[in-house]
């Protein structure tokens, strides 16, 4: 009797169409809101697909933001003397979460835990990595993000 694979977060999200839809109806709300949407003001119109690819690769999908983007040191750059707050930081976490409920992604505790466990980590580097004279480490790989402790519950 073979074993089924566990899927990855990114396919039990449903993929990079998923992420995708997530990332544009996120952005969209970014634009309009008046604590983080100047951080956003002249935004590359391709910043959600981009983002949607880094998301993808984090949650064991396709290297593409490596291979296309330039991975780690690339996403770096991109936070690197911005001066987040830490409201900001928590502004762009809630209206992440409230895009994932509006397009649907999977609600299961499980998941949830798991991608949140990943925007909460990524989003205090990210806060971390772009206060005056930080000092981040300039190459690392992507994260890879998984399960953690709670894997998904398929009958």
């Amino acid at each position: 009797m073979t074993e089924k694979a566990e899927p990855t977060l990114f396919e039990w999200a449903g993929g990079a169409e998923a992420l995708e839809r997530l990332t544009e109806t996120f952005y969209g709300h970014v634009k309009k809101d008046d604590l983080i949407g100047p951080l956003f003001a002249h935004m590359d119109p391709s910043h959600p697909a981009y983002v949607a690819m880094w998301l993808g690769e984090v949650f064991g999908g396709p290297d593409r933001y490596t291979r296309e983007r330039g991975g780690y040191p690339h996403m770096l750059s991109q936070h690197l003397g911005k001066g987040i707050t830490e409201p900001q930081r928590r502004r762009w976490v809630s209206l992440l979460l409230d895009a994932a409920d509006e397009v649907g992604l999977p609600d299961d505790p499980e998941f949830r835990a798991a991608f949140v466990g990943y925007i909460e980590w990524g989003t205090r580097l990210a806060l971390a990595n772009s206060q005056p004279g930080a000092t981040p480490p300039p190459k690392a790989p992507v994260p890879r993000w998984g399960w953690g402790v709670a894997p998904p519950y398929q009958p």
